[in-house]
C-alpha cells in the first residue's frame, strides 16, 4: 500500500487544486448573486419601487 507523506508534491498539489477550485466557485457563486440583485434593481426602477431600490441598491453595495 502506497504511503502518503504530507508534504508530497502530490498531497500538495491536491490542496492547490482544491484551493482553486474553492476560489473560482466563490468568484462564480458572487458574480452570480451581483448579477441577479443588478435584475432587481432594474425591475424595482421599471415598478417605482423606491424602498425596495434603496434596500438593493445597499446590499450591491456590500458584494460588489
Amino acid at each position: 500500500m502506497e504511503k502518503k507523506l504530507l508534504n508530497s508534491p502530490h498531497h500538495s498539489d491536491e490542496n492547490e487544486d482544491s484551493v482553486v477550485a474553492e476560489m473560482f466557485l466563490n468568484k462564480v457563486l458572487l458574480d452570480c448573486k451581483r448579477e441577479k440583485v443588478r435584475k432587481e434593481i432594474d425591475q424595482t426602477l421599471q415598478d417605482g419601487n423606491k424602498e425596495l431600490f434603496l434596500q438593493l441598491t445597499e446590499e450591491l453595495k456590500k458584494i460588489s
